[in-house]
């Protein structure tokens, strides 16, 4: 998810839009090379349906490499798309390992939920409770730092960091110091007064169930989300661990961490240039994730993010029912002049049935979304954050799925 409500909508309007654009031109790209679906279901042509979507996406934004995996009630589909490498024949795999982003963040709130659960934790407990070096921290709730309404400004947001992140790719950030980056800034607005992405959020959340658990976060998401779900290829890197497990694409950028602060978008040449191949994107497999910790650093395969959602929005085993309930109500739309937007809501995203979250980091974009009416589960992996052209790639395959899938 993009750090500003505005920038985050338009996006998602020009997706649907897009999206159906290339679905209805059939967009081809013989630069994509295609891998062997791990299952064709019978009777139910998905390969059909989706693979012109996921092509025609893939051509447009410039994506090297994808993973889609699509889960009906009647078949599972998987199907890996593209080079791991620009220039090389290097296949992608539905088993390659791909860093997934924000998604991680749905992970930290559901922990935070479970000590909500066992008492050690409220809701509506002030923040300052546990961390009072946080300024108006007792104004500012569990509950806000979930529901991304504290105010609080994302530190990735400065120039600093930016910056840092394009001239010393290996740092190794704390993430005390991201949460003193934080709150050095002026907060976005009055806590509760609106919505507004904030990374900060979700370190300072990470920070406080360490303190409550006495174990760090990488230790507590193995015990209490990924060994009880069976999800054996998903982890969260030690911090200063740049390494992806094997096999994994690179995963790639267009612009520079400083350049994208104030658009994602190239120029009309580059653009044109990206899409003719002579102008690459930078190669950012090896970034140090310890700049976004708990916010994003965890590391999955596409069949494991389809496990992790479906328990995340369509059970009861990581919360009990009653507050799993309370979770998915929580939600409110982002846009209250149009409640048919995305919604946000305890760390967890709706996309109109879809519910999930995505992710996005230098590199790599993800979406996962589980629909609990029609038991549709779809996840998708890029090597690229964003097209040239500005647009989140994974998101906007994703609700080309979902609107050929209805019929649309």
């Amino acid at each position: 998810m993009t750090a500003t409500n505005i920038g985050y909508r338009r996006w998602v309007r020009l997706g649907f839009a897009l999206v159906v654009a290339y679905a209805s031109v059939g967009v081809a790209n013989s630069r994509i090379e295609y891998s062997t679906p791990e299952i064709r279901p019978p009777g139910l042509d998905i390969d059909a349906a989706v693979t012109p979507i996921v092509a025609g996406v893939m051509d447009l934004m410039v994506v090297p490499g994808a993973v889609v995996y699509v889960r009906t009630p009647s078949a599972t589909w998987q199907h890996a798309f593209g080079t791991r490498t620009i220039g090389q024949r290097d296949p992608v795999t539905v088993g390659d390992y791909f860093r997934v982003g924000s998604t991680t963040k749905t992970m930290v709130g559901t922990v935070a939920l479970q000590l909500v659960r066992e008492g050690r934790l409220a809701l509506d407990d002030p923040v300052s409770k546990y961390r009072p070096d946080v300024p108006d921290g007792a104004e500012i709730s569990i509950a806000q730092l979930l529901d991304m309404r504290s105010g609080l400004y994302s530190y990735n947001e400065s120039p600093s960091v930016a910056q840092a992140m394009d001239d010393d790719p290996d740092r190794v950030w704390q993430p005390e110091e991201l949460l003193r980056i934080g709150l050095s800034h002026r907060p976005y607005f009055l806590p509760g007064k609106d919505f507004r992405y904030s990374n900060t959020n979700t370190i300072l959340l990470a920070l406080i169930i360490q303190q409550l658990t006495g174990a760090d976060i990488g230790t507590v998401l193995a015990d209490r989300i990924y060994q009880p779900l069976g999800l054996s290829k998903t982890t969260f890197p030690a911090r200063g661990d740049a390494a992806i497990p094997s096999p994994a694409p690179h995963g790639y950028l267009f612009g520079t961490n400083v350049s994208s602060l104030a658009s994602p978008r190239l120029s009309d040449s580059e653009i044109a240039a990206t899409r003719a191949g002579t102008l690459p994107p930078t190669d950012v497999t090896s970034l140090n994730p310890s700049w976004i910790w708990a916010a994003g650093g965890a590391i999955s395969t596409a069949a494991d993010l389809a496990e992790y959602v479906r328990a995340l929005v369509g059970g009861n085993q990581l919360l009990g029912k009653e507050l799993q309930r309370q979770r998915l109500d929580s939600a409110e739309p982002l846009d209250r002049h149009n409640p048919a937007t995305i919604r946000y809501g305890l760390g967890l995203e709706s996309f109109g049935p879809m519910i999930g979250h995505d992710g996005a980091i230098p590199g790599f974009q993800t979406f996962m979304g589980y629909d609990p009416v029609a038991d549709l589960t779809i996840v998708v992996l890029c090597t690229v954050r964003d097209g040239p052209a500005g647009g989140r790639p994974a998101n906007e395959i994703a609700y080309g799925i979902v609107r050929k899938l209805n019929g649309e």
